[in-house]
């Protein structure tokens, strides 16, 4: 029966039974040696990060200004935004490759794309040229940003799963630390290299992914879902029992992995993009999905990632190396802060953390907000330095959660059969964010100053009440348990006659409450550890 996939958190205490105590990732060899695949592959993060900076950077370099005659307005927000175009233009395709050629190819096919938008970039000779550069960068971008998330999640050891998962999109601001300090040494070239150089060195991630992907190992759910049983059961014994595929974790996770796909296939029998919405469990996945990634954009953090030299410039600083210095030690800060909540996701929980980035974020934006006023209408230089304060401690909360955990919590809460198709809506959600954000800021900047500060105000307010009521725990559960918080009615519907035999009495849906589903799950959960053990 398909309900054995799903386990509750207690049965979740037998599968940490089944680990070896004994092994760590930094006494196993084969952990290792996955860990250092699973570098390669979150690497592409650090590339979204730099290109995210560069832009940023750019803008406080006279040479680059220079040479393609200090763009501005709509112009300077289709330079920030096109990425993120180039990104929607490679969404529609994104999931098909994931699913359909696999996870390390469409890694690759994304690099090779990146490849090319790096060269025209880094070559360019007129704003055309590196517009077209960076719009195939983020259509390439786009394909390995799908496949790594899900790669690192679906191959991970149980134990640093969600650590590593979450590292995932921490490193988007090692790619910033890079961009940032390359851009304030090349800041002193008096010539257009001060901004080929940095364009350069951002296909390195690149470069790596196009050599070594393919020698990879691939996602053992990919590969099961694909029919492809010997290869998964394989790849997860030589990684998570050091090839013994009796191992009682390893039947564990082949026997979760195949049961979870079967009620997929089950409940979701046509999992096109209708499946996205097509039960009551989905839509609250895809609503949470896109809610977050709209939220990871939308929470005044997009005034500092793309436009903080515009940010400097309404509090009076305007020296390039004062905003670069200050912009490289900022993202040092975002670095640290991100990969240290990153190791916290399963001691403290999600839910915590988001509500703590989110409540701090809205504190100390308007503390930001209210600083900025000052210094614009009494021009008082403590103000100013306020703010650079406030910025720093802004994202000392944003990071605890919006950085680490956005992706994270994406691919915990969707089944493997729409995992690829629901992470692509959610990154959908991203860009438009961001190119909503891209756009519009610069224009609002000019034009309101530090008062459009108070739009993002309220609305980080509205997003803690939205956190509060509707994010869903899932620490410590498995990709497969993860599905009976959402997918209760459904999982309500095929156990429903055992809950009846049970209580010896019939029940409609309505009355089956999630203590029957628990109930009848960890029973099944037991038995099939208690078999694996034997």
């Amino acid at each position: 029966m398909a309900v054995g996939a799903t386990v509750t958190a207690k049965a979740t205490t037998g599968v940490a039974h089944l680990l070896d105590p004994n092994r760590k990732w930094y006494n196993n060899r084969r952990l290792i040696n996955l860990h250092a695949w699973i570098v390669l592959f979150i690497i592409i993060s650090s590339a979204n990060g730099f290109d995210g900076s560069l832009m940023n950077d750019f803008q406080s370099l006279w040479q680059w200004e220079g040479y393609f005659n200090s763009p501005s307005g709509s112009l300077l927000g289709a330079l920030s935004a096109m990425q993120n175009i180039g990104s929607l233009a490679a969404y529609p395709f994104a999931p098909y490759l994931s699913d359909g050629i696999g996870r390390r190819r469409t890694i690759f096919v994304g690099a090779v794309f990146t490849l090319v938008g790096v060269a025209l970039q880094s070559a360019a000779q007129n704003i055309g040229m590196f517009i077209a550069g960076r719009f195939l960068i983020g259509f390439g971008v786009c394909f390995a940003a799908n496949a790594a998330p899900m790669l690192v999640t679906e191959i991970s050891y149980p134990t640093y799963r969600a650590p590593l998962t979450s590292v995932y999109n921490s490193l988007w601001y090692s790619g910033n630390v890079i961009a940032s300090w390359t851009t304030y040494g090349t800041a002193y070239i008096p010539n257009e290299w001060s901004w080929r150089i940095p364009s350069i060195i951002q296909g390195i991630p690149s470069i790596l992914q196009f050599f070594f992907v393919l020698l990879a190992p691939e996602s053992p759910r990919w590969l099961i879902s694909n029919g492809k049983d010997a290869e998964g059961l394989k790849i997860l014994a030589y990684y998570h029992a050091d090839g013994n595929e009796q191992d009682p974790l390893v039947q564990f996770e082949f026997a979760e992995i195949k049961a979870a796909i079967d009620f997929d296939r089950t409940v979701n029998s046509d999992v096109g993009w209708k499946a996205l919405y097509s039960t009551p469990g989905n839509r609250k996945r895809m609503i949470i999905a896109i809610a977050i990634g709209w939220f990871s954009q939308w929470s005044g953090n997009g005034l500092v990632s793309y436009y903080l030299n515009k940010v400097f410039d309404t509090i009076g600083i305007t020296s390039t190396s004062t905003q670069l210095l200050i912009t490289g030690i900022l993202a040092i800060w975002n670095l640290i802060i991100s990969v240290s909540a990153s190791f916290l996701v399963d001691r403290i929980g999600r839910r915590p953390l988001f509500l703590w980035a989110t409540g701090g974020s809205l504190v100390f934006f308007t503390l930001q907000t209210i600083c900025s006023a000052q210094y614009a209408l009494h021009q008082q230089p403590a103000a100013a330095h306020s703010v650079i304060a406030f910025i720093f401690l802004y994202y000392a909360f944003y990071d605890l959660a919006y950085t680490p955990l956005i992706v994270t919590y994406t691919c915990e809460i969707l089944p493997h059969s729409l995992r690829a198709k629901g992470l692509t809506v959610y990154s959908v959600g991203v860009s438009l964010a961001l190119v909503f954000n891209q756009y519009v800021n610069p224009v609002a900047l000019q034009r309101l100053a530090w008062k459009y500060y108070i739009f993002y105000c309220c609305w980080i307010a509205f997003e803690f009440v939205f956190i509060y009521f509707m994010l869903v725990e899932t620490k410590n559960r498995t990709l497969e348990e993860t599905a009976a918080l959402f997918d209760h009615k459904d999982l309500a519907q095929e156990i429903m006659p055992i809950i009846e035999a049970q209580q010896g009495k019939e029940k409609d849906i309505q009355s089956v409450s999630e203590k029957d589903i628990h109930s009848v799950l960890e029973k099944a959960s037991e038995a099939r550890v208690e078999i694996m053990m034997t």
